[in-house]
């Protein structure tokens, strides 16, 4: 059996470990399109700071480790450019060298990943203006931060513009983001993205709402970022403003989502024979929306390659499914969410209610210097919960892995409280902040 891989990642890698453990006679190769293999690109912002000592410190992998001793052929600067379905094969060109190549197989995964997006605005091509997603991106903004760099402005405030905040403030760096909503974090609810905004004002972060950037102007390198109403002079500019699927090299025969990530069922398969996907180029199935999404993280990479490997092997191994949970730090807050959001909740017509709560993370005499708020979705009439988000200064993890843990076996918020949850001061107070919240719905 002959299984090429699109991706050396973590999807694609999860994969190509499941069918090496299974099978010590196996025939698979490995197109990676970079040169390096199996990262944690989740860890790359902290080694702006220093917290990671050397981007390469997040590589799980070396290639040679895969080749010699797993005997994968793991190819480098492979760039797939057409999957022909049809006759089973995948082309591309060597990046390296600019050799073009075919490669037949029985199987196919793509696990291609996602790219920034690159807008296509005036002097995005000027020296200082990055994006970060690998490893050498990551060394291309350590090496530009060695000039004399004060002044950074991050333009999106989700995920990794947040960390990136953060990570350029503790080197003191003066940090603007500019956000084109009226709020930071748009997969969280006004009111609780409210806190973060707190926060972020607390850190001396500069936040601009409500502006659209247009260009970027300077004679070599950034000087000053240009948006719909306004001009502000920059050092260093980061594009953080969301990723795009890699599936440009598919044909239409595939079946593709809004985002244009490859719809694939919980077997991980397309619709197209002998093809399988999995990662962050591949939907995922929200079980409380109960249709698919694209949540791309690397958790979701990790199962869906795992799922994918087995499943290549012929066997037929589900993917259950996601429920939406994320944790982020943002300097002294920690903020989580899982399932929906109000907004979501209103996107979906559900028939739902609200708690919010501010508390206490652990017994209040034994701590009253952290805040944790709560703020629960569930159904009127059912109780069941949807979802719930919480930020604070300690304990947001245990509390957001409860509700996620809820959430996947369809818990109400009633049951949240026969739960038995750890108590001791030092960790939490008789009752847990979840379920002071889920009171507050009977």
């Amino acid at each position: 059996m002959k299984y090429i891989i699109i991706g050396g990642d973590a999807a694609g890698m999860s994969a190509a470990m499941q069918i090496v453990r299974a099978n010590q006679d196996h025939d698979i190769t490995v197109l990676e399109r970079g040169e390096i293999y199996s990262y944690g690109q989740c860890g790359l912002p902290y080694a702006i700071s220093g917290i990671v000592d050397e981007p390469e410190d997040v590589i799980a992998r070396e290639v040679e480790t895969f080749r010699n001793k797993y005997g994968i052929d793991a190819k480098i600067n492979h760039e797939v450019t057409h999957v022909d379905s049809a006759n089973k094969e995948v082309h591309g060109r060597v990046t390296s060298t600019g050799e073009s190549f075919k490669f037949e197989y029985d199987k196919l995964l793509i696990a291609s990943g996602a790219s920034p997006v690159m807008p296509d605005w005036k002097g995005v091509d000027l020296g200082g203006v990055f994006h970060i997603k690998t490893i050498p991106d990551t060394k291309d903004i350590l090496n530009y931060l060695d000039k004399d760099i004060q002044n950074v402005t991050i333009v999106g405030g989700g995920f990794v513009g947040l960390e990136m905040a953060e990570n350029f403030g503790e080197i003191g760096k003066n940090v603007t983001i500019i956000q084109r909503g009226q709020q930071l974090m748009k997969p969280f609810d006004y009111d609780m993205a409210e806190l973060i905004h707190k926060e972020a004002n607390h850190q001396n972060v500069n936040i601009i709402f409500g502006e659209s950037v247009k260009s970027f102007a300077g004679k070599h390198s950034v000087e000053k970022v240009i948006t719909d109403q306004n001009e502000y002079p920059t050092d260093l500019v980061l594009l953080s403003i969301g990723i795009n699927p890699n599936t440009q090299f598919v044909g239409d025969e595939f079946s593709i989502g809004e985002k244009n990530e490859l719809i694939v069922d919980e077997y991980m398969k397309t619709n197209v024979k002998d093809v399988f996907a999995a990662g962050d180029c591949a939907s995922q199935y929200h079980r409380i929306k109960e249709q698919n999404d694209y949540v791309p993280l690397g958790t979701h990479a990790n199962k869906q390659g795992m799922v994918a490997g087995q499943n290549l092997l012929g066997k037929s191994v589900e993917f259950r499914g996601i429920v939406g949970t994320s944790i982020l730090k943002f300097f002294d807050l920690d903020i989580g969410r899982t399932g929906l959001s109000e907004k979501e909740a209103q996107e979906l017509s559900l028939d739902y209610d609200t708690v919010k709560i501010t508390t206490r993370p652990v017994a209040g005499y034994y701590s009253d210097i952290e805040e944790l708020t709560v703020k629960l979705v569930y159904e009127k009439t059912t109780k069941r919960l949807l979802g719930g988000q919480v930020i604070g200064n300690k304990g947001v993890d245990k509390r957001i892995d409860v509700l996620a843990t809820a959430l996947y076996h369809n818990m109400t918020t009633v049951q949240l409280l026969d739960l038995d949850l750890s108590y001791a001061p030092p960790f939490n107070g008789v009752w847990d902040p979840i379920q002071q919240a889920a009171k507050r719905t009977l």
